[in-house]
């Protein structure tokens, strides 16, 4: 009976909890019809205009629609996320827009993202001063990402109480090594490498020698690199800028001017007059990027030429993938379509990924080279392209790194937990059963592998490996033995990657899609973008019952929700693996 009661209740439940759903989805489809008539619109603009950037969100790799959040349904509106293409390319659009006569970037609650993601942004900004329209930045407080961003500004300005972070880079790791030996759970792990790290918080309470000399030389590569472009923008010699920077000279708002950090300190109220000199008007007149992205630009001559542009974004995982998840369908599918369309003369391929899958980084890889056969393939990275990032797009006819990219790792590796102890001890669960021979149970979580079990496992991940080193030497002109020494699991950054052969030239989205017209020996093109951007409340209906499940578990669980899911996904993943299974924040 209380088996029945509840099972009865948990269905009672489920069917309200949907027909509450489907009832205020109806609601948020109608509002958001209505508010879809205004996104599109036209917006024109009046001469001695400001462009206004504020960076208080963060930068996808291109314009998406806002995540509908049901739990804000009463204020629902559908806008969009101004994404990196179209923030460089409205910049790019000021530049020679006689209406726009300077640019103010509001720094305030900066969120924008890594330098990968600034970067582009900073070359945009640097390429509108030959207008000679001068660029303005003002902030109550300068982080380090929004302070490398504002240093290219004509004047940059500081709240006089507030602050400027400017102490060097840091990067710390979370190890969970003391988690897993208190809820008797052992990761047991295969690898190749010697500086794949990514198993190491699985094994470790802290780095290893390796992965510490491989994190420093890469932490001081892009600091290096910071402080010299600010070093030029600034004006200030490359030493002093690194003495500012090593002993944290910078201690309050009256120091940031005396080291020629910023210009001035002044409110923004203050700020807001100097602009009302520049536009030489009683009231300023100022429009947003989000509105400016609605302004029309010049018509183009006509071209049936067509560069395509694939966002491959995310982590590498199997089924259909998404905006933020690289899956099988949706890239695969995506280079085969470009590659058979006729109009389409070159593809770049936008690469922000930590890897993932093993499996679906070879099909991908295997739809590049299909491609790049038939037409120029050029690759763009981000943020990431390690790993799997890297495994998908080593074939292209030319790779295009930022700086700070996080390149390479090229290694491999498998978890597989054994269990057996966390769901004896800690549930009271055993397992017992019976099987059809001596593998049955391969790999099964449920008990610790055996040493024919680990040699099998070891085989697979050296074959993948050596599969990912060949194909690297392969689309890079490379020995076996020459990518071997610098894979071993080791990141580089862009600039690091380089002189090691893993990337041909430093550059953003911009530059790769110039290179790709070039080697596509084309005069004029229009871009095309893969996969397509799916219409909100098409990836409303697709994900609603997921997000649904998603709340009513972390009512239950709390803040143990995510750390439940990473779990899950751990014990989940028993295929090779070619990624970093955590984030590496530069700070």
């Amino acid at each position: 009976m209380k088996q029945f009661l509840k099972f009865f209740f948990a269905s009672f439940l489920g069917t309200i909890a949907s027909l509450i759903t489907l009832f205020f989805l109806f609601f948020i489809i109608m509002l958001g019809i209505v508010s879809m008539v205004s996104t599109d619109e036209t917006v024109s603009i009046s001469p001695n205009t400001i462009l206004k950037l504020e960076f208080d969100k963060q930068v996808p790799e291109r314009t998406q629609f806002d995540n509908l959040n049901l739990s804000s349904f009463l204020a629902i509106k559908i806008s969009k996320n101004i994404g990196l293409n179209d923030i460089v390319e409205n910049i790019n659009k000021a530049k020679n827009d006689s209406n726009i006569i300077a640019i103010y970037m509001k720094m305030d609650d900066f969120n924008a993202g890594s330098y990968a993601t600034i970067e582009p942004i900073r070359n945009a900004l640097i390429d509108f001063k030959e207008s000679k329209k001068p660029i303005i930045a003002h902030g109550n407080y300068f982080s380090q990402t929004a302070y490398y961003l504002a240093s290219v500004a004509d004047s940059v300005y500081l709240t006089p109480t507030g602050g400027l972070d400017f102490r060097g880079l840091n990067t710390q790791l979370a190890f969970f090594k003391k988690t897993l030996d208190k809820l008797e759970i052992e990761a047991q792990v295969i690898k190749v490498g010697k500086f794949k790290s990514a198993v190491e918080p699985f094994l470790l309470e802290g780095m290893s020698e390796a992965n510490r000399e491989q994190l420093n030389a890469f932490v001081n590569s892009i600091n290096n690199y910071l402080l010299n472009k600010i070093s030029i923008a600034r004006k200030i010699e490359a030493s002093e800028i690194q003495n500012i920077s090593n002993n944290m000279l910078v201690q309050s708002p009256k120091d940031a001017v005396d080291y020629n950090l910023v210009d001035k300190l002044n409110y923004e109220v203050d700020v807001l007059e100097i602009l009302k000199n520049i536009s030489m008007k009683k009231h300023i007149k100022t429009i947003s990027l989000k509105k400016y992205v609605k302004v029309e630009k010049p018509n183009d001559a006509y071209t049936s030429n067509r560069i395509a542009v694939i966002y491959a974004i995310g982590e590498i995982n199997g089924g259909e993938g998404s905006e933020t998840v690289i899956g099988k369908d949706n890239i695969v599918d995506a280079i085969r379509k470009a590659r058979k369309q006729d109009n389409v003369k070159a593809i770049v391929m936008r690469v922000n990924s930590p890897g993932g899958s093993a499996l679906i980084s070879d099909l991908i890889w295997k739809e590049v080279e299909l491609a790049k056969a038939e037409k120029p393939f050029v690759v763009s990275y981000g943020r990431y392209a390690a790993s799997g990032g890297y495994y998908i797009s080593c074939g292209a006819d030319k790779i295009i790194a930022e700086p700070t990219t996080l390149t390479g790792s090229i290694g491999v590796f498998s978890i597989i937990p054994n269990m057996q102890k966390f769901f004896d001890s800690k549930l009271g669960i055993t397992f017992d059963g019976v099987k059809s021979g001596k593998f049955s149970d391969f790999a099964s979580g449920l008990r610790p592998l055996n040493m024919d079990e680990k040699n099998i496992l070891q085989k697979q991940v050296d074959f993948v490996y050596s599969t990912f080193v060949n194909n690297v030497a392969i689309g890079r002109q490379m020995s076996f033995d020459e990518v071997n020494n610098i894979g071993q699991g080791r990141i580089w950054s862009g600039l690091q990657a380089i002189d090691l052969g893993l990337v041909d030239e430093i550059g953003g989205l911009k530059y790769a899609i110039e290179s790709a017209k070039e080697l596509a020996k084309i005069d004029d093109y229009k871009i095309i973008e893969y996969p397509a951007i799916k219409e909100p409340f098409q990836e409303l209906i697709e994900t609603l019952q997921e997000d649904m499940s998603a709340m009513l578990f972390s009512d239950e669980l709390d803040n143990l929700f995510s750390h439940y899911s990473k779990a899950l996904n751990m014990v989940k993943s028993k295929e090779v693996q070619a990624r970093l299974p955590f984030e590496i924040e530069i700070n």
